[in-house]
């Protein structure tokens, strides 16, 4: 029968989790599917590069503080304890004792360094008020044998398009019909680079040029710099040569 290992909801389901790409997401789980009983890893490296992860998904993992690493590569899976209950017949220690016995076990069940003096907010799995034993049906099974597939007993934990994403800076609408995207930060620029009046007047061309054309762009910052200013300001001079050729015509 194959080995199985569990992953708690309280841990994969939250925003700090979710928040992350889903290929250190994907990482996660690589890594916890082929940790001993202890949670121990002793080839990260190899397992990311076997599964296609970048370094950034293995910095994150440790900088999020769901890793705890050694100077000698090992990591171990911080929040191990509470993912997995092995029974004392199947359990099998860790041969990386030095590695444990830098490690103390706190009363939620995470793993956490003897000597840790802390990591700044922000980089570090919060665990307060997680319960020190978690049913099974706050759980979710994956066995070695489906690592491929993600499949599972319960439901399925294979990373989404709807998965959450990194934070985003917020794009306000623009315009009368509401076409034109812009951050703070995009429009602030825009304003310094070109002044407020022609950068109002080159969001109500392109808003309207939208309107009109139904045209897509995947950056309507970039197209404002790339093209609408220039639009504008060639509009601006071809009304005014016409009304100035007008004024010659009826002087």
């Amino acid at each position: 029968m194959a080995e199985r290992r569990m992953f708690a909801k309280t841990i994969i389901d939250s925003d700090v989790f979710l928040d992350m790409p889903l290929t250190t997401q994907a990482l996660y789980f690589h890594l916890s599917m082929r940790a001993d009983d202890d949670g121990f890893v002793n080839n990260p490296k190899k397992i990311q590069k076997m599964v296609g992860a970048s370094d950034d998904d293995l910095t994150i993992l440790k900088a999020k503080n769901f890793l705890i690493p050694f100077a000698n590569g090992i990591v171990v899976i911080k929040h191990w304890k509470i993912h997995n209950y092995i029974r004392n017949d199947r359990y099998k220690e860790t041969a990386y004792q030095e590695e444990k016995s830098m490690l103390n076990l706190k009363d939620n069940n995470t793993y956490t360094l003897k000597n840790d003096v802390g990591i700044p907010n922000g980089y570090q799995v919060s665990t307060d008020g997680i319960p020190n034993g978690y049913r099974l049906d706050t759980q979710v099974r994956l066995g070695k044998d489906s690592i491929g597939k993600f499949s599972l007993d319960k439901e399925s934990i294979e990373p989404s398009e709807t998965a959450s994403t990194p934070t985003k800076e917020i794009k306000h609408k623009f315009g009368e019909y509401n076409h034109v995207k812009l951050t703070d930060k995009e429009y602030d620029t825009l304003k310094n680079d070109f002044g407020i009046d022609e950068t109002k007047e080159a969001i109500k061309y392109l808003d309207e040029y939208i309107e009109m054309k139904g045209t897509k762009y995947t950056s309507h910052y970039m197209a404002l710099r790339k093209w609408v200013f220039n639009a504008v300001k060639e509009k601006k001079h071809k009304n005014t040569s016409t009304s100035f050729d007008e004024a010659l015509r009826n002087a």
